[in-house]
């Protein structure tokens, strides 16, 4: 096994991200899922060469925490045994393909994403580690709040699209089309001087000023929007979410002993299938009305080393405060690692305490700056503008 290469902000199991309590091993799921044996693989990995614990990621991928340098290389050789690595660190970071959970035996989901894998493999189009496509193709627009530059969705007759995200239509394809053009629009994107800009995403190129030439773009209208979906059972399995995105082992252990495979989301969620009852575990969310999945929060200190305060016995001071219908995000920096997007409320620790963001991003300006956690427990109603 080859020395450890640590760099870049996105992690993977061919390229770890040195944090706070060791190294972050990414698990990038092919088509989004994991079958029973991986499952289970994961968690005795997670104990035997990191801290034991597992995150979710809001990219639908898995995390092992915790790794030390020489734990690294005995972990990867297990990930290979399971059938969870690519060929190389760069085909795995082209790899970045949000797969709707919601897909079943009999429709084109997994032909697609396996397609689109193998077209990136061949590539080599040198995209941005960030850059990412979804396959949203189901009876419903489930992935639209999800991160995601290139999309393939459903038009309003059923038919399949691809779209370049921040436009508001796509182009109409036949099946056997879709990952042609998603391809295609992907080459548009490096060749226009989209891995140029400073955000280097779809969006922020078209908002930029790039526009999608008239063979990528169509008039095609994805399909309306779907709530995104909260714990509870549906006909693939029961879905369940885990406190803050991030597990103990023994509970990746014991969902893959009692599945047929597990299908992950990027709500920090996960569609157990086959199961016809909720599963129990302190560490699962499984009572759709739960607080908890209305806050999102990072690892935060001491766990990651560039966090300025322990974010997450914040957040769960302030869970029971949040008002039904909005969202709390705490982020131990500015980079809003595990919520890229806007919330009600957004907490940024600083050096100087807490930065108070309200319906905007880690990157919005604050309307307070130096909050305390003491002083923002015992005074919750400043999160929503009370006194």
């Amino acid at each position: 096994m080859s020395a450890v290469a640590v760099k870049g902000w996105c992690p993977g199991a061919l390229r770890p991200m040195r944090s706070g309590d060791g190294l972050v091993v990414r698990i990038r799921p092919r088509a989004g899922r994991l079958d029973a044996a991986q499952a289970a693989g994961i968690a005795e990995l997670a104990a035997r060469y990191g801290n034991g614990l597992i995150d979710l990621t809001s990219r639908a991928n898995l995390q092992i925490r915790g790794v030390s340098d020489e734990g690294y290389p005995p972990l990867v050789d297990g990930l290979a045994e399971l059938g969870l690595l690519d060929a190389d660190s760069n085909a795995e970071a082209q790899r970045n393909i949000l797969v709707t959970p919601f897909w079943t035996a009999a429709d084109e989901t997994r032909s697609l994403a396996t397609e689109l894998e193998q077209g990136l493999a061949s590539a080599s189009l040198d995209l941005p580690t960030k850059f990412g496509f979804a396959i949203d193709d189901g009876n419903a627009r489930m992935l639209a709040g999800a991160s995601a530059d290139i999309r393939i969705e459903r038009d309003r007759s059923g038919g399949l699209l691809v779209r370049a995200d921040g436009a508001q239509r796509g182009l109409s394809v036949r099946r056997s089309e879709v990952v042609q053009a998603a391809l295609a629009l992907a080459e548009w994107f490096v060749a226009s001087g989209g891995v140029r800009g400073e955000k280097r995403r779809m969006a922020a190129h078209l908002a930029g000023g790039a526009s999608v030439p008239e063979t990528l773009c169509g008039d095609a209208e994805p399909l309306v929007r779907s709530a995104d979906p909260a714990p509870g059972l549906y006909p693939a399995g029961a879905m369940v979410g885990v406190v803050f995105g991030q597990m103990p082992h023994q509970a990746l252990g014991d969902l893959a002993g009692c599945a047929q495979a597990l299908r992950m989301t990027p709500w920090r969620m996960m569609l157990v299938e086959g199961m016809r009852e909720m599963p129990g575990g302190v560490d699962l969310v499984t009572d759709a009305g739960d607080p908890r999945l209305r806050v999102v929060a990072c690892s935060g200190a001491p766990r990651c080393g560039e966090a300025h305060a322990d974010t997450r016995v914040l957040a769960s001071a302030l869970t029971r405060h949040i008002p039904p219908d909005a969202r709390l995000h705490v982020s131990g920096c500015a980079k809003g690692c595990a919520h890229s997007g806007s919330a009600d409320v957004t907490l940024v620790a600083t050096d100087d305490g807490f930065d108070l963001i309200r319906r905007g991003t880690t990157r919005d300006a604050p309307v307070i700056r130096g909050l305390t956690s003491s002083y923002l427990v015992a005074n919750p109603s400043v999160l929503t503008g009370g006194h």
